[in-house]
């Protein structure tokens, strides 16, 4: 398909309105009257779709810029298909409902000196980024990007380790600096410190442009085992300040049990997937699931509140054994996706934005699925209308 081609618009067709059922769970998954969301519809991009010289997969985030109307959406895209990369869009709503989607451009992520990443190489030792997260700045209008880094630990050679990253870019992708990270989220050849492509999956400033705040997906090795049909786990939300952009505050965030079980000797599990701050401490954060195996998907998004939650910061294990009670955030269900009514499918939803206001008052609510350039998947913008933020 060509780029022109690539750019038609996507017709809405479909609205649905619904009150969401509760997930019926432990008491943290109650449904939280305060918050409520209305489906608004869905648009799917095609499979393989070729814009602008690239791909269009992976997508894994998507941030709102208030200011310029623009959609920003990353590409886990490893230098694989194309450079690592992010995505332009818009995002259109009228009468209540979602009327279309449509990208605009793309840009690579760009290192200090100005080149694009290569691929990883474990025979040259070099590390490409896994970009998760991407945030608009409120306040100076550039980016914040997140790579989940590297981890290979063979047992007969040499380890190739990537500490994960939180950067700062121009909305054209050149690099303008890094955020210090705290000492228990770099890589670590033992079983210390994150786990492979379990780390730095989402990021979010506050509406005033003071803070960064990432999500980690799952627990550091020494927080304890990932969610399992049996236990959830615990994993960190790390509070940055946005001038220096020095570690402020960290918190213990309580993942949910895998919803079903997995196939023997597989790597499924729940994780956090994307994180957005509604300012005052509180969040929407999304934890997503699968079973791979059986292209089988569990998307749920929490209203989270930091009020009253032990700061963890400095602590290099959050497990039981460390002997020190930790009290998580606190977590309320909103809305499990296969509850909404008209929604054509749950995917692999990874990133979720505050989009604009309705002429009603209602937020827009964005989500976008990353379809792993699997064709069975599918990549998706989803949306919906909030009460109570």
């Amino acid at each position: 398909m060509s780029a022109r081609t690539a750019r038609a618009r996507i017709i809405a067709t479909a609205v649905a309105l619904a009150s969401l059922p509760a997930l019926v769970g432990t008491p943290a998954a109650a449904q939280d009257s305060r918050v409520r969301l209305d489906f608004l519809g869905e648009r799917e991009l095609p499979y393989a779709m070729s814009f602008q010289g690239t791909t269009v997969g992976g997508l894994s985030a998507i941030s709102y810029d208030a200011k310029t109307g623009t959609y920003y959406l990353i590409s886990d895209d490893r230098s694989q298909t194309g450079p690592a990369r992010f995505y332009t869009a818009r995002v259109d709503f009228a009468q209540g409902a979602l009327t279309r989607v449509e990208l605009t451009g793309t840009h690579p992520w760009l290192r200090p000196d100005g080149g694009t990443f290569p691929p990883t190489s474990t025979a040259t030792s070099t590390v490409a980024p896994d970009p998760e997260g991407i945030a608009v700045d409120p306040r100076r209008g550039g980016l914040v990007w997140t790579s989940e880094g590297e981890r290979i630990v063979p047992s007969d050679g040499p380890a190739l380790l990537g500490d994960p990253w939180i950067r700062r870019a121009t909305t054209t992708g050149a690099y303008t600096g890094q955020l210090p990270l705290p000492p228990q989220l770099h890589m670590n050849s033992q079983e210390f410190g994150p786990r492979q492509n379990q780390t730095l999956e989402g990021v979010t400033f506050t509406p005033d442009g003071r803070r960064i705040v990432t999500a980690m997906e799952d627990p550091l090795y020494q927080d304890g085992a990932d969610p399992t049909p049996e236990h959830g786990a615990l994993t960190r939300i790390t509070v940055h300040d946005a001038d220096t952009g020095l570690p402020l505050a960290q918190y213990a965030y309580p993942l949910e049990p895998l919803f079903a079980t997995p196939t023997a000797g597989s790597t499924d599990t729940n994780g956090v997937s994307d994180i957005v701050s509604l300012g005052h401490d509180r969040f929407l954060v999304l934890e997503r699931a699968s079973i791979y195996s059986d292209n089988n998907w569990k998307d749920r998004i929490y209203l989270v509140d930091l009020h009253g939650a032990t700061d963890v910061l400095g602590r290099d294990s959050l497990a039981a054994a460390s002997g020190r009670a930790i009290k998580p955030v606190r977590k309320t269900l909103v809305t499990d996706l296969s509850d909404v009514p008209g929604l054509s499918r749950v995917d692999n939803v990874e990133g979720i934005t505050l989009g604009p206001r309705l002429p009603d008052g209602r937020r827009t609510v964005v989500l976008v699925s990353d379809n792993n350039f699997a064709a069975r998947q599918v990549t998706q913008i989803v949306a919906f209308a909030a009460h109570g933020i």
